[in-house]
This record gives C-alpha cells, structure tokens and sequence, in this order.
C-alpha cells in the first residue's frame, strides 16, 4: 500500500488540477482523431497511416540520439518534402474531408412543401417500381439521385436530357443495348438531368460478384453526397449506395422506404433522417 500511494497522490493532483476546459481539450482531440481514421478506414490509405506511424516514431527515436548528426540533419531537411508528398498521397481522402464540411449547411432541416414533397415521393416510387422491373428482366441500371453537391460535372459527360423521372424513360434508358444504358442517370428531385454519365471509381476492394457499376456507385457516394442505385445485371440484385457503404438485396418495398427516409434534393436533407438510415439499413461490414 506504501508504494501506491504517490501514484494515489500524483493521480489526485492530476485530477485536482483538471478543469473544464482541459475535459473540453482531450475530447476535441478524441473527436478529431477518431473523425481521421474514420475518414481512412476502408481505403487504401489507411494501410499508409501505419507507414507514416512508423516513420514518425523512428523519427522520435533518431532525434532523441543527438550524436547521429547527419542523418539528423538529413530528417530535419527532408521532413518539408515529406509534408508535401503527405498532401499528393492522401488527395482523396482529404478532398473528400472538404467535401464532408462544406456539408455543414445541409445539417439544418428544412422543411419540404408539399410541391416539392410529392414531386419527390412520386420520383421515388417511379425509380423504385423501375428497380424492380430491371431486376426482374436482369437488365443492369446505375441511377444516382444529387443531393447537396453538384453533379454538373458528371452530368456533362453523358447526355443531356432534363426530363420528368418516369419508370417507363428508366427502362427505356437502361434497354440492352441502347446508347445510354451503359452509363449512369443523374436525378435530381424529379428531374432526370443526364444520361449515360461516367462516374469515378471506387479505389475500395470490393466482393469480387461486383461489377463496374457497384464499383461506379460506391465511388460517386464517396466522392459526393449523392445516393446511388445500382441493378446488378448478371444476379438482378439491388443495391443502395450511400457515403461510401453498400446495402444489397433490397426490394422493391425496402428501396422505397429507404429513399422515403433519407433522399432529399439540394437544401432539404436532414441529418436526423441521414443517421435514422445508418441505423436501420446499413450493413454490419461496410462494402462509407
């Protein structure tokens, strides 16, 4: 008991001196570091945060070792060109850390009037009986409903179309064989915007019964909030994809009630429903 007790008193100290603000400290800094390895988790860069760990302890040791004078010079000179290289190398998890804060604005819920409202429920039950029918003729579609971020850019590089969302257009999009059924439908509201859009890929290992087109809608949720529904065209499954996460065999029931709760068009999300879907209808393994 003797020899515990200045690890009691030192402990008491500690505690004694601690304040609000210092509570208010560790837990931002918890926040942030579990926000960065959120933000990797998943990628094939989180393999590289093990890589820059190590480096950085064996740069903790070499530096505690002030007879080593060159190749602490050497450390020192190169640590501003190892920043850079951090910056190239990790390009797309930070741009994608940008694009998640300049979301901030979609946090605020705003109401939907009743226009808007039944023009996007009558969008969701168009897209929804249009999945069904794909599947069932397992006939492969890429569709993906914009949200807060602008799609322009993709959107260019398909065809322009800004037609009202019908399941009939969907199905004649998707047709075997038609120009535009190997791209992607940019929807926004009730509005289809393009067609036959190319979408970036997912750099994420995927199952290897995914296709192109999984790999297409997983890549623009990572890269945007957009949603993406994906019909696989050799099983007829569908897929939802939403921040990087993929919920599969859904039916035509569930793909409704999940776009019910969390599809809103530009300025209308509410964060409440995005967490409601995490809840529900997220994979235990992610495929975020």
């Amino acid at each position: 008991m003797d020899a515990l007790q200045p690890n009691v008193e030192a402990i008491s100290q500690a505690v004694g001196r601690a304040s609000i603000w210092s509570v208010l400290d560790i837990a931002i800094v918890a926040i942030l570091v579990y926000a960065l390895l959120t933000l990797f988790r998943g990628t094939s860069s989180f393999s590289v945060l093990y890589g820059i760990a190590f480096l950085l302890g064996a740069l903790l040791i070499i530096r505690s070792l002030p007879r080593l004078i060159v190749l602490n010079w050497l450390l020192t000179n190169t640590l501003q060109v190892f920043s850079v290289a951090l910056l190239i190398v990790f390009q797309p998890e930070l741009r994608r850390a940008m694009e998640r804060i300049g979301r901030i604005r979609g946090l605020i819920h705003r109401p939907l009037g009743a226009p808007e409202a039944q023009g996007v429920e009558r969008a969701i039950d168009e897209v929804s009986r249009a999945c069904r029918r794909l599947s069932e003729r397992r006939q492969g579609a890429l569709m993906v409903l914009e949200r807060e971020t602008g799609l322009q850019d993709y959107a260019e590089s398909g065809v322009i179309i800004d037609g009202t969302v019908s399941g009939e257009f969907l199905l004649q999009i998707f047709f075997p064989n038609s120009p535009l059924h190997d791209g992607a439908v940019i929807i926004d509201g009730d509005r289809i915007v393009a067609a036959g859009c190319v979408m970036p890929l997912s750099s994420n290992s995927l199952d290897g019964s995914l296709g192109t087109r999984h790999r297409a809608g997983l890549g623009i949720t990572e890269q945007t909030d957009a949603l993406a529904v994906i019909v696989s065209e050799e099983t007829g499954t569908i897929s939802l994809a939403n921040n990087g996460h993929l919920v599969r065999h859904l039916n035509e029931a569930k793909l409704r009630k999940v776009l019910g709760l969390i599809y809103r068009p530009a300025g209308q999300n509410s964060f409440f429903h995005l967490g409601r879907w995490r809840r529900r209808y997220r994979d235990p393994a992610p495929a975020n």
